[in-house]
């Protein structure tokens, strides 16, 4: 094997791997945010906040998490596309890049929204219930994640299931699956705690499956393994 040919395997090995971590850290934070918030706060519609007093260290915590967790779902999104190479189709790989972009502009923006209402809350309580500042802005945020976040996973998803069908990277029954979770996310009406961690766990599986591949495929390309 040739210096350039052993770079190029070198390298095909670490992309994918890079890919799987950065999905299971994006999953795990983003899926422990999710949970955290859930066990905070109340089901939207309940007027009562006195929630926030008892329970804003887990809120804030889970605050926190949600910057780390976009880094690494930003890397999860340039190493696949980095892994695709000549292979991307431009229809697709832009709605796969514009919709991903757009999960996350929505989970920053809807984390500093709650972020400042936490914060505005802590000084201000009485003023932000009685002049309906509070209500106004847990309405924005239920759009946010429950409506608008949503429906950009689900986008993501189809993406993805399409490119990994038409470049043949990907098991056709991997993407017939994100099909149909896609659609659930795409076509939900009522707001689910159990459909909101679809995405991260679907990420999840996609990245230990991707990692266990690239393992494999490793020591197949080990001296000790099978030779090509």
């Amino acid at each position: 094997m040739t210096e350039t040919q052993a770079s190029i395997t070198r390298r095909s090995l670490k992309t994918p791997r890079s890919a799987a971590i950065a999905g299971i850290i994006f999953a795990v934070l983003y899926g422990a945010s999710r949970v955290l918030l859930y066990l905070s706060i109340p089901p939207y519609g309940t007027a009562d906040t006195s929630w926030m007093e008892t329970n804003a260290g887990m809120v804030s915590l889970a605050l926190n998490l949600i910057p780390y967790a976009g880094i690494a779902f930003l890397w999860f999104i340039g190493v696949v596309r980095d892994l695709l190479g000549d292979l991307e189709d431009r229809l697709f790989a832009t709605v796969f890049l514009g919709s991903g972009l757009l999960f996350l502009a929505l989970t920053f923006i809807s984390g500093a929204i709650a972020g400042g209402l936490l914060s505005s809350f802590m000084i201000q309580s009485n003023t932000m219930v009685e002049s309906g500042v509070y209500t106004y802005n847990r309405a924005v945020l239920y759009q946010i994640v429950n409506v608008y976040s949503i429906r950009m996973a689900g986008a993501f998803m189809i993406s993805m299931g399409t490119i990994w069908i038409r470049t043949g990277l990907g098991h056709r029954g991997w993407a017939f699956a994100t099909y149909a979770l896609a659609l659930v996310l795409l076509l939900t009406i009522d707001f689910s705690f159990w459909v909101v961690l679809i995405f991260p766990s679907w990420v999840f599986a996609v990245s230990v499956y991707i990692l266990v591949r690239n393992l494999r495929h490793q020591s197949l390309e080990s001296p000790g393994g099978m030779r090509e």
